[in-house]
């Protein structure tokens, strides 16, 4: 499968450079067994024939999908595009920008910043998912998706994200709130000196203990990895 990666965010510059690409990391959650593509959108960089992708990921940024950036204006034109059987997978910011672009609503959340190791219950299991098991998966946000688009369905929140893993009826697409893509090493890395730690140093702290638990994180790739080879539209299992 030919997949583009639809670059929206990169590491903050106070990590210095030691982590990957948000790219690269996508390409690693995914793994082997397919051609990538990486376009950094916020420098203006998009496919030139989008029809050629099979598939395309959008990944996490600082940025709002409501703001009036030129860029996210443009992206949410360039999803709205697309063909709709282009299998589609958003991560954090991404989830946003597919609701956004698909007639739902983003917020920044009244519950504040997420951060560290979140639960997601498994609400309704789609026949990518290999059980129904609790999720534990990095977060790192304060906006939310607040109210659904048509077609979208529910398979997996917590009370801190209700509309934490959302899928397409109409469309091949599944979005995840959290960012299974963070592994353990950068999700501390990130969460360390978070400017959210300026409002309340308690929280950045008990985000960091969280982290020490035991993340799903290769469970999800799973998860992803099905969802792009299989039939997608298939009517979830029981």
């Amino acid at each position: 499968m030919q997949i583009g990666i639809l670059e929206t965010g990169h590491p903050p510059e106070r990590l210095g450079g030691r982590f990957p690409s948000y790219g690269a990391m996508v390409e690693a959650l995914i793994g082997d067994g397919h051609r990538y593509e990486c376009f950094d959108v916020t420098a203006g960089r998009w496919p030139a024939a989008p029809d050629v992708f099979e598939a395309y990921v959008v990944t996490g940024s600082p940025a709002s999908v409501y703001e009036p950036i030129p860029w996210v204006v443009d992206l949410l034109a360039f999803l709205r595009d697309l063909d709709r059987k282009t299998k589609l997978v958003g991560l954090c910011f991404g989830h946003q920008a597919l609701a956004q672009a698909f007639g739902g609503q983003v917020e920044r959340s009244e519950r504040g910043w997420g951060l560290g190791l979140h639960a997601y219950t498994v609400i309704e299991r789609a026949p990518f998912m290999d059980d129904a098991q609790t999720i534990a998966i990095p977060v790192s946000h304060q906006d939310q998706v607040v109210d659904l688009p048509p077609g979208a369905r529910v398979l997996a929140g917590s009370a801190f994200t209700p509309y934490g893993v959302l899928a397409y009826t109409d469309r091949p697409a599944l979005s995840f709130q959290c960012h299974p893509e963070f592994r353990p090493d950068y999700a501390r890395a990130l969460t360390d000196g978070h400017r959210a730690g300026e409002q309340s140093s308690g929280l950045v702290q008990t985000a960091l203990t969280s982290l020490e638990g035991c993340p799903d994180n290769d469970r999800v790739a799973g998860w992803i990895r099905r969802f792009l080879r299989d039939d997608a539209s298939a009517p979830p299992v029981s």
